[in-house]
């Protein structure tokens, strides 16, 4: 048996003898559908790894139960679940790595690993083998935990900021006096929705390309109420009015979009040969555009029109590119 099914079982042998104060190992056997053998394995290798495992003869019958007592004198309020969940976070923290508050969640979870039985510690070790999170970060180093570190400063006190800011869209670099309201984590990358005067709107900056940042005495009152998803019709980080877009899919690649919501608005209809639609009510965008072009052939945009002809012109482009490339060799 894989070690991943081991541990992941051993975990939930744990989490059931808390749950249910004891079991026997033949329940046990039956929860965790394997072998009395198996079991009375996992909880001598339980007891030696350090947890406080026990056995009782009651009316007859040997339970065993698990001593939560040291776990919750050490952590008052927390099961061993709820404990693992917070040690687990780490992996999901990761995202923020270099942002101001990076220390004080390092010296944190430092303080929690202390405390921590060596046998705790490595089944908690081991399970992120079987259960990941994968994270990505933009490059940009201390100069960029700077200006993290800046806009959360300004936002908080609703300081005004000026900023000197490079759009890939424009090709420009400009200076922006903005009121942020909102600092967002999307695929690796930190955005600063912010409010800019001069275009009486609101707008999204990428974070990393914010070459200069100053904090300016002076304060705004926010002018707008931001609701709790300001993307809400966007596939990525952008906004606009929703549209109807209707996408058809092949039957190869139908499972696989079925399977997943890719927006709150969808609606799937599947067509007699496999294939299937998919309905959605977004703004057209740069992030929509991209995920269509990501299933290539696999998908055909029936509907708006204008978005069916924008993204045929682009596989157009894209089959001329490679046959140039193909007849240059």
């Amino acid at each position: 048996m894989p070690r991943s099914n081991e541990v992941i079982r051993q975990w939930n042998i744990l989490r059931e003898l808390e749950a249910s104060r004891r079991g026997t190992i033949a329940s046990l056997a039956r929860k965790m559908q394997v072998s009395t053998r198996t079991i009375r394995r996992d909880l001598i290798a339980l007891q030696t790894a350090g947890f406080p495992i026990y056995d009782e003869v009651i009316d007859r019958l040997r339970f065993w139960k698990l001593d939560t007592k040291p776990f919750r004198d050490l952590f008052p309020g927390f099961s061993l679940p709820e404990l693992y969940a917070l040690y687990f976070s780490r992996t999901l923290l990761k995202c923020l790595a270099g942002a101001p508050f990076q220390k004080d969640l390092t010296t944190a979870f430092a303080k929690l690993e202390k405390v921590l039985t060596p046998g705790l510690q490595k089944l908690f070790d081991q399970l992120p083998t079987v259960l990941q999170a994968r994270t990505g970060r933009r490059r940009g180093g201390s100069k960029i935990d700077k200006t993290i570190a800046g806009l959360i400063t300004a936002t908080l006190e609703r300081r005004q900021v000026t900023m000197r800011y490079h759009s890939l869209s424009s090709r420009r670099t400009k200076n922006y006096l903005v009121e942020p309201y909102r600092l967002l984590h999307f695929q690796g990358g930190f955005y600063l929705f912010a409010y800019v005067s001069e275009y009486n709107e609101m707008r999204t900056f990428a974070v990393e390309r914010v070459q200069h940042l100053s904090l300016l005495e002076t304060t705004f009152e926010p002018s707008q109420e931001l609701s709790s998803e300001p993307f809400a019709h966007s596939l990525g980080m952008m906004q606009g009015p929703p549209q109807h877009v209707e996408v058809k899919f092949t039957a190869k690649r139908a499972p696989y979009v079925r399977e997943v919501e890719w927006h709150t608005s969808q609606q799937v209809v599947d067509e007699p040969d496999g294939s299937l639609r998919l309905s959605l009510e977004v703004c057209i965008d740069q992030p929509l555009r991209s995920w269509i072009l990501s299933f290539g052939a696999s998908a055909l945009v029936l509907a708006p029109p204008d978005l069916a002809a924008e993204i045929a012109a682009e596989l157009t482009r894209a089959r001329a590119g490679y046959k140039a490339s193909s007849s240059k060799r």
